[in-house]
């Protein structure tokens, strides 16, 4: 185990607990070892893969989509793949466009294949667990700066299901469905727009993007008739744009106002601290886009003078 920080410190002290045989560190040829991981799932071993960073997730596609996500069909689900595999995503410090990438849009386009975006250490567990004993392959997905959260997590096992999400804060105003770590925004957002505009916004965090709940989320939007959808990767062809046009498919009727989406711009990363800052959306974003669909036209006027 030659990585010091322990994959920022997720992993640190596993390979003395448990052996080298079970714990160890691979060479850079990621689709070499992810093909690895598959053929020992096919084979019986449920594998968890770690890709440090999920901008390199890509130099897997071939065994992760072609293979992995396929297998189970293709074998009229006579043959499991039970792979689970972390991928870590989110800003650093100045990564720019080739370290700090949330590419889960990419994977969600993929049938077959589960991805999982965890926001607090309770359900990190849980979920990884549930991940772990899934028979099809897990795309479990964190976001660094969640690291720095912590809360009680119980010793004993548990398990979350895959496909359930929950709700954070209950709200009659605006719905906002929230992943990994704008959960984290969205809370900070809902305390201002609260105290400050008298706005009440219901928080979702759907912990599993692929498969929705879709039970959760249209009760929620039936009732306050306003949604919002937060995410940490790009707009276009992202989890905001899969979320909305299902909303407006199956419950367009019950909407009150347009749906507002809160992503990264169409563009590369930056480097720059300033431009990071003008880049990522966060608490403001969701603020501004929960006034817009409760005002309105009338906020837009008012905002342009």
């Amino acid at each position: 185990m030659d990585d010091p920080g322990g994959i920022f410190g997720t992993t640190l002290g596993l390979h003395q607990k448990f052996g080298k045989e079970r714990v160890f560190d691979l060479p850079l040829a990621e689709n070499g070892f992810t093909g690895i991981a598959v053929g020992a799932a096919i084979v019986g071993m449920r594998p968890i893969v770690v890709h440090m960073r999920m901008d390199f997730l890509p130099l897997s596609m071939d065994q992760i989509v072609n293979h992995a996500a396929k297998w189970r069909y293709m074998f009229g689900s006579k043959q499991h793949v039970p792979l689970t595999i972390r991928s870590i995503i989110g800003r650093g410090w100045g990564s720019a466009a080739q370290h700090s990438q949330s590419l889960q849009g990419l994977f969600l386009h993929a049938p077959g294949l589960k991805l999982v975006m965890p926001s607090s250490a309770y359900d990190v567990k849980g979920l990884l667990l549930a991940s772990i004993a899934d028979p099809d392959p897990v795309l479990f997905i964190e976001h660094r700066w969640l690291y720095e959260n912590s809360e009680h997590v119980p010793e004993e096992m548990y398990a979350i299901p895959l496909g359930k999400g929950i709700i954070k804060r209950k709200g009659k105003d605006v719905t906002v469905v929230a992943v990994s770590y704008m959960v984290f925004e969205a809370m900070q957002a809902a305390k201002q727009l609260h105290e400050k505009e008298g706005i009440d916004i219901e928080i979702l965090d759907m912990r599993t993007i692929n498969p929705l709940d879709e039970d959760l989320l249209f009760a929620s939007v039936k009732k306050t008739g306003r949604l919002i959808i937060a995410d940490t990767g790009w707009k276009t062809g992202g989890i905001t744009a899969e979320i909305a046009a299902r909303v407006s498919e199956k419950i367009f009727s019950h909407l009150k106002a347009p749906i507002k989406r809160v992503a990264l711009p169409d563009t590369p990363t930056p480097a720059s601290p300033v431009l990071e800052k003008a880049y990522y959306p966060g608490k403001k974003e969701i603020i501004t886009a929960a006034k817009r669909v409760i005002h309105g036209d009338e906020n837009k006027r008012s905002s342009n003078g």
